[in-house]
């Protein structure tokens, strides 16, 4: 790992420049958006609620090669890379290539990337969307009917500042890495977050265990760069000197970082509007209709006909109501013995229709019927 922490344009091997050369390109398809199919979900996203979820999508980009995420889109783009990295010293205005500021480079979009992604999830768990507080109904539901990632969820919900602290942790390290000086410490701490993300993923089957994985190669690259330094230091107690390294910028260099950093900042605080206004008006995962006025609240059926015949209360009985509850939002969920089929999503779609919003009945079974109505 020699090659991640250069000074000196002397110190690149043949072997380091032909790995930075890799690194690059197989960083740069996974960061720049240049999938197709990721502008076609995008137009396909409604545009409600101040274009918050849209804004949390580009914040969250990431190419997909197939159905989905997965590491079977980073062995094709490690091919791309692999071969990329070949014809590029073939090209000869590449042949005098100042690796140390390749490497500069891409640090910075690493960088900017997971900070965007850190500051996006940051907002969604500083104003409790991602994980919100279990409805009334999943709060009747007996724990073992659960799908593994609706406990993990619901387990952080219930306790709401806890969720805040994290959205916090996530936050303060994403605005680390907007700032050369302070990017090993933001780098060093989601390293151990996704790291422990990652872990989750893979332990509830949260479905998106490829993507927390990428976050933390993201984060580990970074932190690298200064690890030697600081095992020096810290570890070894031997005298160390700082990195030095300033990349002499062309005049688009220069010009892409005049534009960038504005369009950034922007970009964060319209991210951080739009979320509070997602989460003060309707969060995105719960119907936005309210429900029937004075009916909130969980009712045991104690008299129920079926075909105009009484049947007496039984948990077996297939067709007979065992409880019902009413949301303070357009959603009724009805508990019954009838075996149902399990909605094995996980309900984070944004859509502005709230019959098609499921987070309550996703990763449900045994008989919970959670019904929104269409409402005219």
């Amino acid at each position: 790992m020699s090659f991640l922490n250069l000074s000196s344009p002397l110190q690149w091997s043949n072997i380091n420049k032909w790995v930075l050369r890799f690194l690059f390109l197989f960083f740069l398809i996974q960061v720049v958006p240049l999938d197709y199919k990721f502008y076609q979900d995008i137009l396909q996203t409604p545009a409600g609620d101040k274009g918050f979820y849209i804004l949390f999508k580009l914040a969250n980009y990431t190419p997909v090669f197939g159905t989905a995420n997965s590491y079977w889109s980073w062995l094709i783009i490690a091919g791309i890379a692999l071969a990329g990295a070949f014809l590029f010293e073939k090209i000869s205005r590449f042949k005098g290539l100042d690796y140390d500021k390749l490497y500069y480079w891409l640090r910075i979009l690493l960088r900017y990337r997971l900070a965007l992604a850190a500051i996006s999830y940051g907002f969604i768990k500083l104003f409790p969307l991602q994980m919100p507080y279990p409805s009334l109904g999943n709060l009747h539901t007996a724990y073992g009917d659960f799908l593994p990632w609706k406990i993990y969820f619901h387990t952080t919900a219930i306790a709401p500042p806890f969720e805040v602290f994290l959205g916090g942790v996530e936050l303060l390290s994403g605005f680390l890495l907007l700032f050369r000086k302070t990017t090993t410490f933001g780098a060093g701490v989601l390293a151990g977050y996704y790291g422990n993300v990652f872990a989750s993923n893979i332990a509830y089957s949260m479905g998106h265990e490829a993507y927390s994985l990428q976050l933390t190669i993201f984060a580990i690259v970074l932190f690298m760069y200064d690890a030697p330094r600081l095992y020096n230091l810290l570890v070894a107690g031997k005298y160390t000197i700082a990195n030095t390294y300033r990349p002499v910028f062309t005049s688009k260099e220069k010009w892409v970082k005049k534009i960038g950093r504005p369009l950034i900042a922007i970009f964060i605080v319209w991210l951080g509007v739009a979320a509070y206004h997602n989460y003060t008006t309707a969060p995105y995962k719960y119907p936005a209709a309210k429900g029937l006025a004075g009916a909130y609240g969980f009712y045991n059926v104690r008299v129920f006909k079926w075909n105009n015949q009484e049947i007496p209360y039984s948990s077996t009985d297939l067709n007979r109501w065992q409880n019902v509850v009413f949301e303070k939002w357009a959603t009724l969920s009805i508990k019954t013995a009838k075996p149902i089929i399990i909605d094995d999503g996980l309900g984070d779609q944004f859509t502005n229709n709230d019959h098609e919003r499921n987070f309550e009945s996703a990763g449900v079974g045994e008989g919970d019927i959670f019904l929104t109505p269409r409402i005219p």
